[in-house]
């Protein structure tokens, strides 16, 4: 058993005991069923933006802890002051330290998309995201199999959720692509390994069908690396233990920003002569 095999055991147990202490007609009685949710690849594409889905992530189970007393507060408002496009907050608790909690706080505080970064398995995660105040889920190919995937994309799309499919390779990519997937995100991380490669993101990007809103997650420790994959199509970029690592994550995020648009502002110079 890997990690992700235990990880996605202890989730369909997790979620039994929720259901028990949180019925869906609970859930549903939240002030956020009523509210539309904002389009996370909206913001990925917006010129004035960053691309970065800027991470709350207080542990791991590779890493151990990493920032396990952040301010969610703190950090999220950073994140977005800085540039971020939108904000990724891990809410399982076993594994990662997080909580639901976290993205309340952050849905408190900041108008802009929120991932639920989460390993979603069943039909009530996706009503307790929406009921939290988060406007996409993830779902994971490797967690899941490919018809049970289209399903509760399905379903995600029905609470105005949008969905990051999140893939390893080409075979899941071409397993579990469907209509109600518009954002793809290719893990740089190899779940058996914990390595990290980004060529990964380099070489999939070709099998990723046009139209598709790109993004490459894990191992993104340099703006260097995010313009190399955003001159092969990625608009979007995942980064957590990067920023996390810092003691004000949200500080580390703004410096790697900076930088990232300097860079930028660069390549079109040397475009604009060429």
């Amino acid at each position: 058993m890997n990690i992700l095999d235990q990880i996605i055991a202890h989730k369909y147990k997790e979620v039994e005991e929720r259901k028990a202490l949180y019925p869906v007609k609970l859930l549903e009685k939240s002030l956020y069923f009523e509210t539309t949710c904002l389009s996370l690849e909206r913001y990925l594409l917006r010129p004035d933006k960053s691309g970065i889905i800027a991470e709350i992530k207080r542990k791991s189970p590779s890493k151990g802890d990493i920032n396990p007393y952040v301010s969610v507060e703190r950090t999220s408002i950073g994140y977005m002051q800085a540039g971020a496009s939108a904000l990724s907050i891990l809410t399982d608790t076993n594994y990662f330290g997080g909580k639901n909690e976290d993205l309340m706080i952050a849905r408190k505080y900041n108008y802009c998309p929120i991932l639920r970064k989460d390993f979603t398995v069943d039909e009530y995660q996706i009503v307790e995201a929406k009921s939290i105040g988060a406007d996409a889920i993830l779902l994971i190919a490797a967690a899941l199999e490919p018809q049970r995937l289209k399903q509760l994309a399905a379903f995600a799309r029905s609470f105005g959720l949008e969905v990051l499919l999140e893939v390893h390779n080409k075979q899941e990519l071409e397993a579990t692509l469907c209509e109600d997937v518009t954002i793809v995100g290719v893990n740089n991380r190899n779940l058996q390994t914990f390595q990290t490669d980004v060529a990964l993101s380099l070489e999939l990007a070709q099998h990723i069908p046009a139209g598709m809103t790109k993004v490459s997650e894990s191992g993104l420790k340099s703006p260097k690396t995010l313009i190399e994959l955003q001159e092969a199509g990625y608009n979007g970029f995942l980064i957590g233990e990067t920023f996390m690592t810092d003691g004000r994550p949200e500080r580390a995020a703004a410096e790697f920003i900076r930088e990232l648009r300097q860079l930028q502002q660069n390549d079109s110079l040397v475009q604009a002569r060429a």
